[in-house]
């Protein structure tokens, strides 16, 4: 019996990762540096004060716990270089490194950044000392030492502009998500606002759901896509907290494909992608996601939103305005003025692509349902004190490659059409 426990011993060696990481001074621009404060997971050089050092170890121990521990992610203390990546508990115990974390006294152009060392396959940040305190900015980096670690993004360019998505969808998802509260809790940290940018998001729902366009993309706004996904309100087979770390670890090796392939592929066959989109447009109506402090801060700031999607036409028919035609996966979020009754929506022109959908809001305000508008057509009957939003998505029949920040015509291109509306106006 004691040589099988010892050989049990041997085979599960490194069955888990060790309490307390291995320093690692060589991994970033540490010559020089005396001053520093460790924890199990970080190494903060330079801080200007314990405190200082402290408050950042504790959010970022809560973020490690939540997505490492609690959420299954890869670790960023793991090397990106062995090719295929090996199981976690095969690797030896002091190859487990902590994150190094530099204050730095500026940081031109940037609170932080990400940098990585890529012949030892491992990130670091760099904070600019005014934001050490700030967890949207540290865990935001954090998130990109998070994509690093899972390998399989690096150096595709197609999924370039997602990084951002990603590093803003792990920051406000460690704030405000519930994923994440026993981490939060188990480090003392509060429960955060959300980082949802709405003027953009609705604002400008017509834009490439995910765009790199400089000074006027969505790449850092576009995150609740991601979040409604991870939060699944719909049930969808092959979502959930499992796109992460799925979006990396099912990525076709040096494909150059997008994410949205990559998550079509975990829909399985019974879901495609562009219905996905839909829905969530349909949903970001209302921002009825499953993020509750975002959509407080809809309910809060949404008259001040831009929905002139429409040309009035008479008659009750409108045409789209041809600056906010819904490019790919794109959408038109537009309210409807309406008594209770009867409201009818016919839309024509390149209805192919397109994937309409009425949404109502009771009038407690406590729920939503969506109606589909099958090839543009449909119908429902309004409530005393019900609202009522149509959301019209550009979701074409086949995936397009495209570089977020080099867009072609193929999906910067927005689709024409028209409404007819019958008992509400627009």
């Amino acid at each position: 019996m004691a040589i099988l426990t010892h050989l049990l011993g041997a085979a599960f060696a490194f069955a888990a990762p060790p309490a307390n990481f291995t320093p690692n001074p060589s991994v970033g621009p540490s010559q020089g540096s005396i001053r520093f404060k460790d924890s199990p997971h970080f190494r903060i050089y330079n801080p200007t004060s314990d405190s200082i050092a402290s408050g950042t170890i504790s959010y970022l121990e809560a973020a490690y716990s939540c997505f490492v521990d609690d959420l299954h992610w890869r670790s960023p203390g793991l090397s990106f270089r062995p090719d295929p990546l090996p199981a976690v508990d095969s690797i030896p115990a002091n190859q487990f490194y902590k994150l190094n974390v530099y204050q730095l006294d500026s940081l031109p152009g940037a609170a932080a950044n990400t940098p990585t060392d890529l012949n030892l396959g491992l990130a670091w940040l760099n904070v600019q000392k005014d934001y050490m305190s700030n967890p949207a900015v540290v865990v935001h980096e954090f998130g990109h030492a998070l994509t690093y670690a899972a390998k399989y993004w690096i150096d595709q360019t197609r999924t370039g502009a997602w990084w951002e998505t990603v590093a803003n969808f792990v920051a406000d998802t460690y704030s405000t998500s519930t994923h994440c509260a026993a981490a939060r809790k188990r480090y003392n940290q509060p429960e955060g606002n959300s980082l949802i940018e709405l003027n953009k998001v609705i604002s400008d729902s017509f834009q490439v759901i995910v765009d790199g366009t400089r000074d006027s993309g969505n790449y850092y706004q576009a995150w609740p896509f991601l979040a409604y996904m991870h939060n699944n309100p719909d049930n969808y087979p092959g979502l959930g907290t499992s796109i992460f770390p799925a979006v990396w670890t099912q990525y076709k090796k040096n494909s150059d494909e997008t994410p949205l392939h990559v998550l079509d592929r975990l829909l399985g066959s019974g879901t495609r992608i562009q219905t996905v989109v839909a829905k969530y447009w349909a949903r970001m109506a209302f921002v009825d996601i499953g993020n509750p402090k975002a959509q407080a801060l809809f309910n809060s700031q949404r008259s001040r939103l831009n929905y002139a999607n429409l040309d009035n036409l008479g008659g009750g028919r409108y045409r789209v305005k041809s600056g906010r035609r819904p490019r790919y996966m794109g959408a038109n979020i537009i309210p409807l003025k309406a008594t209770p009754g009867n409201v009818s929506v016919k839309i024509t022109g390149n209805t192919g692509p397109l994937t309409s959908t009425l949404v109502v809001k009771t009038a407690d305000g406590k729920s939503v349902r969506y109606v589909d508008l099958p090839g543009g057509n449909g119908q429902t009957n309004l409530l005393n004190g019900e609202e009522a939003m149509l959301v019209v998505v550009n979701t074409p029949n086949n995936l397009a490659l495209f570089d977020p920040f080099k867009l072609t015509a193929e999906t910067n291109t927005g689709v024409n059409y028209e409404v007819q509306l019958t008992g509400a106006t627009a």
